[in-house]
């Protein structure tokens, strides 16, 4: 007992770390909750390496810790869904879908067929590799979303909105492409349709009846939901991302009028569960074995940044997007953090991508978050003028919000809300 006690306290005092350096940095505490994790693992094997004051040392993740890392993937997939405004999708549909399937698709088949026939990958890490790197973050977009302002208008609402689609797709072939395709299968996919059916309306009752209650059984009826979804996805050897991904889209407008419900739920995610996910993310990549595969770290990041390019940078000109903003939502479009990593793990723990492999995709994710963030902010960003919103007026197909007055109204108390959603 006392030893669990000493390792909780040791993975709270990273997270703590953590924190603070993503505080004083202005980072996405995600990405620097896994640099941490890169850190303290790869400082342990060094301590243990050379029997430092000869003790053993050791950082691994014991049963409890898995669990809860793995409890906090599947929570921080489904707030990413529940941020999604369903009516904004359907609005501006051809945009959104269009950017969101090009930016998936662009980098699954590149860096899928560069990891199997260039790198000599088998086909199954082949896969995960362009998986992995089809991913966009919605983690780094709306940190850029709330600083610059660009979430209170159409612009920002359309690249977030192209973020969900990308990342749907994402979670999808994950699901399909490593799936055991048998009776298992069909139950979990006919049982999550008629929940995500039924879903919004019972949910909207619960939370109503019982959202007065110190208890908090309407987070606790979506937890078990999500239970119930994973344990079906896990039978039928798919993700437990992809059910809580769709249910959280599907209850986006119940919890846009239950908002303390989801601010006390964001602080159980934020504050407990993700970091013990991305710590444990970060601890699984070993720097002798990136160090090796450097040159494959750089070409992949070029795959997935080029792939993305060629995908959606022409889309932006069609659909009349001014130059400067089409080549911004290109590169925030490239960003890539949460999924990735989750997709680099799924690999691993299942057996489909060695370690070596896992610490080089995790390094693509990284590089992917931070080098097209600071190209778009360096010399792309669009400008706004406080008070009014950044509107692209080069094409009846993106009108502005008739209501953006009205949200930014209420953008000082949802701010603190922003605040902790960019980190998921």
């Amino acid at each position: 007992m006392e030893l669990t006690w000493g390792i909780a306290a040791i993975w709270l005092g990273l997270a703590l770390v953590a924190s603070l350096l993503a505080i004083r940095f202005k980072m996405s505490v995600a990405l620097v909750e896994i640099l941490v994790g890169i850190a303290a693992g790869n400082l342990v094997l060094l301590l243990d390496h050379f029997r430092v004051f000869g003790f053993h040392w050791e950082l691994k993740p014991n049963e409890w810790i898995g669990f809860l890392a793995g409890f906090g993937s599947i929570l921080l997939t489904f707030m990413a869904g529940a941020e999604i405004e369903p009516a904004l999708l359907r609005k501006q549909f051809k945009a959104t879908f269009s950017i969101g399937i090009a930016g998936f698709v662009g980098p699954f088949v590149g860096a899928t067929l560069y990891a199997y026939f260039v790198s000599g990958w088998d086909w199954n890490a082949a896969l995960i590799c362009g998986i992995a790197l089809s991913t966009t973050s919605v983690a780094v977009v709306y940190a850029v979303m709330v600083e610059t302002g660009l979430n209170e208008t159409e612009l920002g609402k359309i690249i977030l909105a192209a973020c969900f689609i990308n990342d749907l797709g994402t979670v999808i072939a994950l699901g399909v492409c490593f799936a055991s395709y048998n009776w298992t299968l069909a139950m979990f996919a006919a049982i999550t349709v008629v929940v995500l059916w039924i879903a919004p309306r019972f949910v909207a009752w619960f939370l109503k009846r019982f959202s007065s209650h110190v208890s908090e059984p309407g987070v606790k009826f979506v937890f078990f939901i999500l239970f119930v979804l994973g344990a079906l996805a896990a039978s039928a050897n798919s993700e437990a991302v992809l059910p809580a991904y769709l249910v959280g889209l599907v209850l986006a407008d119940v919890f846009a009028r239950h908002r303390d419900t989801v601010r006390r739920l964001r602080t159980t995610v934020f504050a407990l569960l993700t970091p013990f996910y991305f710590l444990n993310a970060g601890m699984k990549v070993y720097l002798p074995a990136l160090w090796v595969g450097l040159g494959l770290v750089v070409i992949l990041l070029v795959v997935k940044m080029a792939t993305k390019v060629i995908g959606i940078w022409p889309l932006t000109r069609m659909l009349g997007f001014p130059l400067r903003e089409g080549n911004y939502t290109t590169l925030l479009m490239s960003t890539g953090l949460t999924f990735g990593t989750i997709s680099a793990l799924f690999g691993l723990t299942h057996g489909y991508i060695n370690q070596e492999q896992y610490s080089i995709l995790v390094t693509v994710v990284i590089g992917s978050a931070v080098v097209p963030t600071m190209i778009a902010q360096s010399f792309f960003q669009p400008e706004i003028e406080p008070p009014v919103a950044f509107q692209i007026t080069a094409s009846a197909a993106l009108p502005p919000s008739s209501k953006e007055s009205e949200k930014r109204q209420g953008s000082v108390s949802q701010s603190q809300d922003s605040q902790r959603a960019m980190d998921s």
